[in-house]
């Protein structure tokens, strides 16, 4: 899983394996779709890259985010009527107004999809390393989402769909504020969840949840059901287009998000 063995990728890599065969070629634009503009936070790589160019395969036009100036503007160079760079690091204070930036430049915006995230080993418990993960994966992590749901609220709807993990479902003793940061943003996508469901416009909050996804973020050995990053945006999107509360990467992650949620505590604390 995006698991308590974060590793690099390694060079097996059946991305869906035949015992669940599930077959992408393309990704056309749903004929109920109202997805015309979107922001894509952390698409210099990985995940977010590959759905921010999804997006814009489908005819969006997409204000992508990150710290990687150089990658963001080489994407923009790509396509540029469709992409816009707005390059800046999610956790300096300054990062609402970059958001608003991206926002005013898009006009309106159908789609906001959070996909930066971050994590590490920690067998000694350094503080520092648990300090980095929280800074991004719960202090911006809360500021963006509130944001989103916000702007989204004051436009009369729209879509923000975050990307946590399956790891977050339960702890994990090699990587415990990872593992802590994502059950915080479960909970929180939860929340977000049940306000909008008390709201009369059509705000849709979706969590997305990897398992093995193979980006910079893989560290360790022993990962299995590995998914590409392209794979996984699609099934970003497809959850979106379905307006689906939580979206496994890939599906079959499902069981084991299930095992976790019900494996005895005794058990969970051997392994």
């Amino acid at each position: 899983m995006n698991s308590g063995r974060f590793c690099p990728p390694t060079r097996q890599t059946p991305t869906e394996s035949p015992v669940f065969p599930i077959r992408f070629n393309t990704v056309p634009m749903p004929k109920n779709s109202t997805i015309q503009q979107a922001i894509v936070i952390g698409a210099s790589s990985g995940i977010g890259l590959e759905t921010a160019r999804l997006l814009a395969a489908r005819g969006c036009r997409v204000a992508v985010t990150g710290r990687r100036a150089d990658r963001l503007n080489a994407l923009q160079a790509e396509n540029p009527a469709h992409y816009r760079a707005v390059p800046f690091d999610l956790t300096a204070p300054d990062a609402l107004e970059h958001l608003e930036s991206a926002a005013r430049q898009l006009g309106k915006v159908d789609l906001i999809v959070l996909c930066s995230g971050t994590g590490d080993f920690n067998p000694e418990l350094d503080y520092r390393i648990e300090a980095q993960t929280n800074r991004l994966n719960i202090d911006a992590f809360t500021r963006t989402a509130d944001w989103s749901y916000r702007t989204l609220k004051q436009q009369g709807g729209g879509h923000f769909a975050a990307v946590t993990s399956v790891m977050g479902l339960r702890g994990s003793g090699a990587a415990p504020a990872y593992a802590a940061s994502k059950a915080y943003q479960i909970n929180y996508l939860q929340g977000l969840q049940q306000r909008a469901a008390h709201e009369t416009i059509p705000l849709y909050i979706t969590d997305i949840r990897p398992g093995s996804v193979q980006t910079d973020m893989m560290k360790g050995e022993g990962h299995f059901w590995i998914t590409s990053p392209k794979d996984a945006a699609r099934y970003i999107l497809r959850a979106v287009d379905r307006r689906k509360t939580v979206q496994y990467v890939s599906p079959r992650w499902r069981l084991i998000g299930q095992l976790l949620q019900n494996l005895p505590g005794w058990l969970h604390r051997k392994m």
